[in-house]
């Protein structure tokens, strides 16, 4: 199939990677201020989480995410691309032909891109939201702030993200990991229709006629525009980080389509 590549799917495992390892501190920093208590603003949260954790309560929950979220980025960005081409091609006709991309194609290219994404990244946001939050502390009687764990006297409910798995499908079922699910396709679908299409449509208009392809500062420009303006929806429902640990629902607050790093796509 001449519209298939695998490069794109290259770019996504990449760029899934390099956004876990930049962006999980402040991931769990936003974790703890939307779901949390004790917090005056985001300082006090980065003091009171190095105070009690050291650097490593920043990186709390992250193995599995970085195991987990290359792999997701990478399906999804090459569902996107390899969708895309083959929508234009087969509306063109000519299989080894470039046609012009048009906003039907990149629309229903990144809905597709938003269907795949909940059915890979629900089970990866509920299990990085529940090892995040169960250090999440908490006002007991005397209105001092400890962890849940530490406050019962018990160990951690969840030892690490296969013991988390494992807990969650013996007392929830498989359907657990997809808690959620309706609230993140509202989230995710419209979300990678407001980050593809203006990326795309952006990246060719800055980038010369004369060029074969875009250069890295021009998909980073417009992947950064595209990006500010998917984080406004796809940071709409926050209340969903509250229900992602036992007692509530599924967290829709992990990475946005804007918070990857696109730029290794063009």
């Amino acid at each position: 199939m001449g519209s298939f590549q695998l490069e794109d799917f290259a770019a996504g495992w990449i760029g899934g990677a390099a956004s876990v390892i930049v962006g999980h501190p402040l991931d769990t920093v936003k974790t703890r201020l939307q779901a949390g208590v004790g917090y005056r603003n985001t300082l006090s949260c980065i003091r009171t989480v190095y105070r009690r954790e050291s650097v490593f309560g920043f990186f709390k929950g992250m193995s599995f995410p970085l195991a987990s979220i290359a792999v997701y980025n990478s399906v999804v960005f090459g569902v996107f691309s390899n969708t895309q081409r083959f929508l234009s091609q087969h509306r063109c006709r000519e299989p080894e032909a470039s046609p012009p991309r048009t906003l039907s194609d990149l629309l229903l290219a990144s809905m597709v891109a938003g269907v795949v994404s909940v059915g890979l990244g629900g089970p990866v946001d509920l299990i990085k939201i529940r090892l995040q939050m169960q250090t999440q502390p908490f006002p007991d009687a005397n209105l001092s702030l400890k962890s849940r764990a530490a406050a019962l006297g018990e160990q951690p409910v969840y030892q690490g993200p296969v013991h988390c798995i494992a807990t969650i499908v013996r007392n929830e079922g498989l359907a657990g990991l997809y808690r959620g699910a309706s609230a993140m396709l509202l989230r995710d679908v419209p979300g990678y229709c407001l980050y593809f299409i203006p990326y795309v449509f952006l990246s060719e208009w800055i980038t010369p006629e004369a060029c074969a392809g875009p250069s890295p500062c021009a998909v980073w420009l417009a992947g950064g525009v595209a990006g500010k303006g998917s984080s406004s929806w796809s940071h709409t429902p926050v209340l969903a980080t509250a229900v992602g640990h036992p007692g509530g629902g599924q967290d829709t607050t992990r990475d946005s389509p804007n918070s990857s790093l696109l730029g290794t796509y063009s």
